[in-house]
């Protein structure tokens, strides 16, 4: 039979395998110990082998949540619109980054404006940080947001809790009131879906409980382990101011730590409970570390990822692509062979 050209012979293939095979061992000690494996029970998966999520209103194709990253640079325009495009092809979220800019002023409108690209069918979130938000409460201007989330066709608005990046930022905005409250009020004054997350340090137990007793639509972990916007900010100070903070920057709770305490509040709130899905965010490194956490989370989640988009969509389309496309197949593979212990 006729070999097809695109693919190697049977004795490069082999010799292949013969040349490779002691570079290929694994050691015991670098198996990964999170799953069963088990490769008796199906054949190769099925397109659809992932199952569906109902998100905001709208529905994931994969449990993938693009998180926050840029908007009001040189490159954002760019960046968001590839992200976005990228969404609409595998049926993924998308939430903006910091949408500050456009409260008073259309000028970076179309660095942001990406809803054309992503399609109705996927949800996009606008975002503003808990000072701006602060801020607007004070003065009663809602309205700014209402427009603004107008102007973008997005689905809803996430709120960034950032109190160490705002200290540590040299042109940073003070937050004078604690976050929750001003959740608080965005809730009762915004009829918008709302998702609060962190930006790198994750949120501890009694947060989390204070925020799990609220009516929002999500939160995002942003645990330590991933893209830390203090220590972002620490990289822009002098050596002096840096060397003496540098140790907040390490303060926080990672994905894992703070899955088990949304299982631990799980119990002790009980009927408590108004929130209850998540984006599983910060330090999660690929699709495993993704379906690992979404099978001990007790609740309805997703997994989402910064830099890994930002890396790929800032060289192409193409890239960037190739990148989600590979976190699609090895969910696919996941789901078909891989049992969470």
């Amino acid at each position: 039979m006729e070999q097809k050209p695109d693919r190697p012979s049977q004795g490069k293939r082999k010799k292949d395998h013969i040349d490779l095979a002691l570079k290929s061992q694994i050691a015991a000690l670098e198996a990964d110990s999170r799953f069963y494996y088990e490769p008796m029970l199906s054949g190769h998966p099925e397109r659809n082998r992932v199952p569906e999520t109902a998100w905001a209103g709208k529905i994931l194709k994969n449990p993938i949540w693009v998180s926050s990253m840029t908007g009001g640079a040189k490159e954002s325009g760019v960046i968001n619109s590839r992200l976005a495009k990228v969404c609409r092809e595998f049926g993924l979220g998308m939430g903006l980054g910091s949408c500050r800019s456009l409260l008073d002023s259309d000028r970076f409108l179309p660095d942001f404006n990406v809803r054309k690209d992503i399609g109705e069918d996927a949800p996009l979130f606008a975002n503003l940080g808990i000072a701006q938000m602060e801020q607007i409460q004070a003065q009663h201007a809602w309205e700014k947001i209402e427009k603004m989330i107008k102007k973008l066709d997005a689905d809803g608005l996430i709120i960034h809790v950032n109190p160490l990046q705002e200290w540590l930022q040299p042109e940073g905005d003070k937050i004078v009131n604690p976050p929750i409250v001003t959740i608080m009020g965005a809730l009762k004054n915004l009829k918008i879906p709302i998702i609060v997350k962190e930006v790198g340090q994750g949120i501890g137990p009694k947060s989390l409980e204070a925020l799990m007793k609220l009516p929002l639509t999500g939160i995002e972990f942003a645990a330590l382990g991933g893209t830390n916007f203090s220590t972002l900010e620490l990289k822009r100070q002098d050596d002096q101011k840096r060397n003496q903070y540098e140790v907040l920057s390490k303060v926080g709770h990672s994905a894992v730590e703070m899955t088990e305490y949304v299982n631990n509040l799980a119990i002790s709130l009980n009927d408590k409970i108004k929130c209850k899905s998540f984006i599983l965010s910060g330090g999660i490194k690929d699709f495993l570390d993704g379906y690992y956490l979404m099978h001990k989370l007790h609740f309805k989640s997703i997994y989402g990822q910064a830099s890994g988009f930002l890396a790929p969509a800032r060289k192409s389309y193409e890239a960037l692509y190739d990148h989600v496309k590979a976190q699609v197949n090895g969910l696919q593979m996941a789901y078909t062979y891989l049992h969470v212990r």
